[in-house]
């Protein structure tokens, strides 16, 4: 008989990190999660990305008519390549949410280099 940790796959326990990442997230980053899609994916086509935000920033105003909607994609490899430690995983996850968030409220790489969130 399999246990329950064999039930579980790889992806889903990923995607279990990423909602224990959007359960614990501050304002004003919970806010502005409001409008937006996040999507787990296993890897990002050709990239090495950890996260990607798509979207128009809440700093430039309105969605533009015909616009998507913003969206942030949380892709699970390389991050788990990378951090094999659960806990060092767990906080990467964390970060990387945070980070897209705050792409989506406008903030630039400096800003969320100051935040920790880079």
């Amino acid at each position: 008989m399999q246990g329950v940790q064999e039930l579980i796959s790889p992806l889903d326990a990923f995607e279990a990190l990423v909602e224990e990442a959007l359960e614990d997230i501050p304002e004003p980053f919970a806010s502005a999660l409001d409008e937006v899609a996040l999507i787990v994916e296993t890897q990002a086509a050709g990239r090495s990305l950890y996260g990607l935000y798509e979207g128009h920033p809440l700093t430039t105003g309105t969605i533009p008519s015909g616009a998507i909607p913003p969206r942030i994609t949380i892709y699970m490899h390389p991050m788990v390549d990378h951090f094999r430690d659960p806990a060092v995983l767990r906080h990467q996850v964390r970060v990387t949410v945070l980070h897209e968030i705050g792409h989506h409220m406008g903030l630039d790489e400096d800003r969320l280099d100051e935040l920790g969130y880079a």
